[in-house]
Parts: C-alpha cells; structure tokens; sequence
C-alpha cells in the first residue's frame, strides 16, 4: 500500500522523538521513501545521522535548509503526506496560528497534500484548554489529529498525552489509503467464541480469540461500509467507526443476528458459535462430589444456515476452522449451505493466532491467500468480496 509514497516525516522536540526513529523504520519497510525534516531541539533528543541511516536519506535540518533556495517549498509538494510525530505542544500551537518560523513549519504551510499530526506531551498540557483550542483549530484546517494514547509518561504521571505507537500509525495510515469498495454496503459481522454455561462458574467454549472477526468488521469499515459487529466475550477493543453489539451464548448471537440482519447487505460469519449446550444450566455452583458422570447437551442454532435460508439473503460469507482436507470439507460445507463464499481456516494454526492463512472457495474454485496478520487478511477478504460484488460486464 505504500510502496513508492513519498512521505515527509516531520520530528519536533519531544522525548518521544525517539519513537520517531522506529516509525520512519517502519515507513520504509512498508515501501514509502521517507523525507524527515526535524525542528533544532529535535536533534537534542535524536542525532540526524539515525535517521539518515534508517531512511538512505539526507535529514532536513533549519542549518541545511540554506543549501536549498527553496526547501520548503520542494519538501511540501509532491508528497503523499506530510507525517508530524511527535508533535508537541509548541508546535502545535505555532501550527495553529500559521506561523513559519523554522523548516518544519514552512514546509507545513507550503504543502499541497494532506497533514497529520501525532501529538506528545504531559496529560496536563494536553488537557490544558489553549492545546484544545489550538488542536480545534487544526481539526478545523483540515489537518488529521492522530491520538494521543493513554498510559505512562516519561514525567513519571499517567494519562492521556502518550505519543501513538509507530506500528498503529503506520496502520492508521494504511487504513486511510484503502479504496472504498464497499461504500454504501451495509455489512453485519459476527466474530469471537460463545460462552455455553453448565453452571455459575463453568461452561463450554473454544479457543477463538476474536481477531479475525475484529479485522474483518475493521475492513469493512475502511472500505467504506456501514458495519455492525456482533461479538462474542473477547478482551479486544472493538473498532473505531461501527456499531457495536455484545453477547455471551450463541442463543444471544443467534437473537441479535436475526434481528438485524434484515438491514444488511452482507453477512460475514466469523464467530466461532459454540454447535453445542447443555441441556439443563444449573443456577448454583456443582459441587465436586455431585457431579454428573455426563453432561447432556442440545444443538445449538446454525446461525449461518438460519441468514443462508431466509427468502431475500443478503451476500453470506461463510468461515470454517477444519483440522484436515480443508478443501473438501469446507466446499461440502458451503454446498450444503448454499453459500457464495467460504473461508477455510487451518484450526490449528488460527485459533487464538495473530496471523492466518485464509483459504477462499467460491463458485470459480479455490482462492489462497498467503498467511499474513489478520487485519491484512482481512483486507484481502474484503477486496475478493468486493470484486465478486461487482456486476458482471456486459
């Protein structure tokens, strides 16, 4: 996605600046060819030369700057983006009121691409009302505000002010970049284990963690999508930008599903719904000595099936965890529930996983899709999708 972006790397003074170092890392290694241009105290916490070895590229500096006629203007245009992190609350402040007293900020006000901002400092100078007037004013210009985090600060406080990590930027970023594919759908996400309690204290589940489902609804949502996620327990933030729907069993999943799913235009089944109940939930803890030799239990509900069938179905896509031939379990599978589109997983290798590998079975055959981290995958999904979406041409 960034292969070939051209993308100026701004770095003020802070002492998150050494943040900054692996995020430029990281920028080049998605393929973007990164400028850096670093405000004078910048380089009391982080040396030039770091960055010039991390980037193959000459660091910008205010002293070097008169080597060029016209840097600011060659710096703002041209670009991809212009990156500022961290930026602190000086500069932001400066940028606020348009002011273009170093190189940094000239090539801010010169740029002809968008502008985001990484703010960094002490929870009280970010709460401080003249940074949150200063940030409006920003938002108002049209310029991206990204973060801050909460947690520890290099002041010893805790709260918010944390510079955003470099990995969720370059994420950040690369969500931005998708294409809208899906604009305008309305896309109905399941994703997580379901909880099949036997007692107050126990119950039936699996080993889903939920990330592939998160991903899938996360994609969506960059694609353009109007999406609901129904979930399972998990201990995942849920997405930016969607609705949100929680539930334990799959009798709640079920419920939730059914309801909503009249407004959608696709369903995507990720959750890994528990096939099974038992029979009788006890209301009080069982006690060791009066345990049952057996459980009895009750199929639960096929969510899928259930969409699959209704007269008008939306767009069904359909994931399956196999242990063995995948390929011919998962095409009984979807044959059986006249689905457009499965997902065959490799059980072993993707429960509780933060990467997989994802295998595609349609009407046109099988589709690989190399292993990868989830949210990757899951763009790649949302991509096939998309395209089988797309009216035939004529």
């Amino acid at each position: 996605m960034l292969a070939g972006k051209q993308i100026v790397l701004g770095v003020a003074g802070g002492i998150a600046a050494y943040k900054s170092a692996e995020l430029a890392r990281l920028l080049v290694k998605a393929g973007a060819a990164v400028q850096v241009v670093m405000t004078r105290s910048a380089t009391r916490f982080v040396g030039p030369l770091t960055f010039q070895a991390l980037t193959g590229n000459p660091v910008w500096l205010d002293e070097t700057a008169s080597e060029d006629a016209m840097p600011h203007i060659r710096l703002g245009r041209g670009q991809e983006l212009i990156l500022v992190a961290p930026a602190t609350a000086d500069l932001i402040a400066r940028l606020a009121q348009g002011r273009a007293d170093d190189l940094l900020t000239q090539t801010c006000l010169a740029r002809e691409c968008p502008l985001w901002v990484v703010p960094a400092m002490n929870r009280q100078m970010w709460q401080n009302p003249a940074t949150q007037r200063n940030l409006q004013q920003l938002r108002d210009d049209g310029i991206r505000i990204v973060g801050p985090a909460e947690g520890e600060q290099a002041c010893g406080e805790t709260g918010p002010g944390r510079m955003t990590e470099p990995q969720d930027i370059v994420q950040e970023l690369l969500a931005a970049m998708q294409p809208g594919v899906l604009a305008g759908q309305r896309v109905l996400v399941t994703a997580g284990p379901t909880i099949e309690r036997i007692d107050p204290v126990r119950a039936l589940t699996n080993f889903s963690s939920g990330r592939m489902g998160y991903a899938v609804a996360q994609a969506a949502v960059e694609a353009g999508a109007e999406v609901t996620l129904v979930s399972g327990p998990t201990c995942l933030q849920a997405p930016a930008g969607l609705d949100m729907v929680r539930v334990e069993s799959a009798s709640g999943m079920f419920a939730a599903v059914m309801e909503r799913v009249k407004d959608c235009d696709i369903f995507i089944s990720v959750a890994a719904v528990a096939d099974f109940r038992p029979a009788v939930t006890s209301p009080e803890k069982i006690k060791k000595d009066a345990a049952p030799a057996s459980i009895a239990l009750l199929p639960n509900a096929d969510i899928l099936a259930h969409v699959a069938a209704l007269p008008a179905p939306p767009f069904c896509v359909g994931f399956a965890a196999e242990t063995s031939r995948l390929v011919e379990h998962g095409e009984a599978k979807r044959r059986a529930k006249r689905l457009p589109l499965l997902v065959v997983n490799q059980a072993q290798q993707a429960l509780g996983s933060p990467d997989n590998e994802l295998l595609l079975l349609d009407d046109r055959g099988e589709h690989l899709f190399a292993r990868t981290d989830k949210l990757s995958a899951a763009r790649q999904l949302i991509a096939h999708i998309a395209q089988m979406l797309k009216p035939p041409v004529t």
